[in-house]
């Protein structure tokens, strides 16, 4: 009997990656033909490096590129990212192969107790590594406080409060008053219902790629390439397409606070 060869997937490990890796290997199961397909889990320096804001850390790739060197030197197959992580020029000898239906690509305010934006008192406490958020906040409400947060959905859940992984989520001490995030990884992950406020594109830009996924491949990577088409989502592709090709006219990533919204 012949061996089934079997197809690795590489991702971070966090609930949101491992959410998204789930969701292509079950895009690939559906119509797999003598092969098994395999989550590989990879610690990236943004995961092992907590303590800094992202735009200290000063360099293109922190969530991705220990994925990617594991898809070069053949230790995965494919590679699965949130596209807004994914920086513009990928590595030599590496391509997108495939970008599946976008979610939501707005900003959700989760604030303390539901409390939306105008409800905050001038010098409210708001968490977010994010210095395109950090801008737009307080072009909206200079009288804020922004610090630094950085962690997984739930622990910046946690930070205002909300203790996701609870059986019965309640009321815990927080420290921020409020934080933003990603409609799409609240909705992926079945925690939308914490949401005080949704952000209109209108004026409050997301991240360039927000709310879609990227499996990345080697260049010469024809039959999993073949099998990626499937999934592949023409609109979306188009859309983000353009705020990537605008986030790379401009020079910036998380170190310029950037934000972009296209139509596909």
């Amino acid at each position: 009997m012949t061996a089934r060869r079997t197809i690795r997937i590489g991702t971070r490990g966090s609930r949101l990656a491992m959410w998204q890796a789930r969701w292509v290997k079950d895009l690939l199961d559906r119509g797999r033909a003598g092969f098994e397909v395999e989550i590989v889990p990879i610690r990236t320096l943004g995961d092992r490096n907590r303590s800094e804001p992202i735009g200290a850390l000063a360099r293109q790739g922190i969530f991705t590129r220990e994925i990617e060197e594991a898809l070069l030197d053949g230790r995965c197959d494919a590679a699965v990212h949130s596209l807004k992580d994914l920086p513009v020029r990928l590595p030599e000898g590496l391509r997108i192969g495939a970008i599946l239906e976008r979610e939501d690509p707005r900003d959700a305010l989760i604030g303390r107790g539901g409390a939306r934006l105008g409800d905050l008192p001038p010098g409210s406490v708001i968490g977010t590594s994010s210095l395109r958020r950090r801008s737009q906040l307080l072009h909206l409400r200079p009288d804020l406080v922004v610090r630094d947060l950085r962690g997984n959905v739930p622990t910046r859940l946690a930070a205002v409060g909300i203790d996701a992984e609870a059986e019965k989520p309640g009321p815990i001490e927080g420290r921020f008053d409020a934080t933003i995030l990603a409609r799409a990884g609240l909705v992926r992950l079945g925690l939308d219902r914490f949401i005080s406020e949704m952000f209109s594109v209108e004026w409050f830009l997301p991240a360039p790629g927000q709310g879609a996924v990227a499996v990345e491949i080697r260049e010469d990577a024809e039959e999993i390439g073949n099998r990626l088409r499937a999934m592949h989502h023409p609109a979306t592709a188009a859309a983000v397409s353009a705020e990537r090709a605008f986030l790379e006219a401009l020079g910036g990533w998380c170190r310029v606070p950037v934000g972009a919204f296209a139509r596909g």
